[in-house]
């Protein structure tokens, strides 16, 4: 998954968790139970990543990320225990190493789940890892019980419909209704990775639901020319720890299939090139693994833009009492204000900021002149007024 954070707000909106692979080959699925009919399920956009609800027994119910950038299906721990095969792997068990987009290393207990439903369909017997979601609650403003990977879809055609705010699953094509241009992936483990050029130079990148990123370009061998930037932009918190990221908006154009993206925005990366949600959440996106396929199908004829990184300068990590400032980029309002890392705000607007949801900042981002934010200052409050901008143009 590609990053777990709430550079949200004041920012930039949400980045989810980084893409994880296993150290060795990704798991198979299990059984899988679609029906002749497609299974259309409601879902979320929040900080362009897409989540779905569903409900299948008395504990419901349960909120899923849809990752194609990752390679394992997490689960939380709650969830792992009632529907593991067997018992949950104590503490002290071997645990699988798996690995970050930005190269980080960390070790989840493996456990095997008899059932997961998505409305009418039905995968049992599917390996996952167990990983704590308190994070990824926080910044959706949901409980979220678990992040489904790429390979639990690999035997179904799988449809990421942002324009609608669902997700669409069915067991095949039919040959005379695809819905696009195919663009092909093919490697060992199915892994959606398709061949992308910038300008005239090629390179690969992994489709990834599971980033708020439109791009993330690695540079090497293709020296980039930007318009704007690249700068120090929001910290991000990742499944292994927190990280700051490099923005900019690139003097060129990215093309894909047969779509061309003009001066994206794009944060640099030393990993995996990547296409995220920014650029997704203007598509119907189809998956095909049987026949190594997806598809970006668009009703607008508008160009694809990507916006300016908008915001006032500051990165958070979310609580229900507080916002804890963990980045300032430099030069931004928050930084000229003199607002540090480690800073708490209490409110927003005046609000408590327990009231401000993930979407509902967006929309603040998007359309505000300035913020009002209340910080916490021993046993006081203090007041500072922000200007809203374009920290990247």
């Amino acid at each position: 998954m590609k990053r777990a954070a709430l550079a949200l707000a004041v920012c930039a909106g949400l980045s989810l968790t980084g893409c994880f692979s296993f150290k060795r080959s990704a798991p198979k699925p299990g059984l899988t139970y679609v029906g002749s009919k497609p299974v259309v399920l409601q879902a979320r956009l929040v900080g362009n990543v897409l989540m779905v609800e569903t409900k299948w027994d008395k504990f419901g119910p349960y909120h899923f990320i849809i990752d194609t950038g990752s390679s394992v299906t997490l689960v939380s721990p709650d969830l792992a225990a009632r529907y593991s095969r067997g018992e949950v792997p104590p503490e002290d068990e071997p645990r699988v190493q798996v690995r970050s987009a930005e190269g980080a290393k960390v070790l989840l207990r493996p456990v095997t789940l008899k059932s997961i439903q998505l409305g009418s369909a039905r995968f049992e017997e599917a390996p996952a890892l167990i990983y704590d979601c308190t994070d990824l609650t926080s910044q959706f403003g949901v409980p979220i019980d678990g992040v489904l990977g790429f390979p639990l879809f690999r035997k179904v055609v799988l449809t990421l419909d942002y324009p609608h705010e669902r997700v669409i699953l069915r067991s095949k094509l039919a040959e005379d209704d695809l819905p696009a241009e195919a663009l092909l992936f093919s490697n060992p483990d199915k892994t959606p990775i398709i061949d992308i050029r910038l300008g005239g130079r090629g390179l690969v990148a992994l489709i990834d639901s599971g980033s708020s990123e439109a791009f993330e370009i690695n540079p090497a061998g293709l020296d980039p020319k930007f318009l704007s930037g690249p700068v120090d932009g929001p910290v991000v918190n990742t499944l292994a720890g927190d990280r700051p990221s490099r923005v900019g908006r690139i003097d060129g154009v990215i093309h894909v299939g047969t779509l061309d993206v003009a001066n994206p925005l794009a944060e640099v990366t030393d990993e995996l090139s990547s296409i995220g949600g920014g650029f997704l959440r203007h598509f119907i996106v189809t998956f095909d693994q049987e026949h190594d396929e997806a598809f970006l199908q668009r009703d607008s004829p508008d160009e694809v833009s990507i916006p300016a990184l908008r915001g006032t300068g500051m990165s958070f990590r979310k609580t229900p009492a507080y916002w804890k400032v963990v980045g300032v980029m430099p030069g931004s309002p928050a930084a000229e204000a003199g607002v540090g890392v480690g800073d708490l705000v209490s409110r927003i607007n005046g609000e408590p900021v327990a009231g401000w949801g993930p979407r509902r900042a967006e929309r603040l981002t998007e359309g505000a002149s300035s913020v009002q934010f209340t910080f916490i200052e021993g046993t006081r409050e203090s007041v500072k007024t922000l200007k809203v901008v374009d920290l990247v143009p």
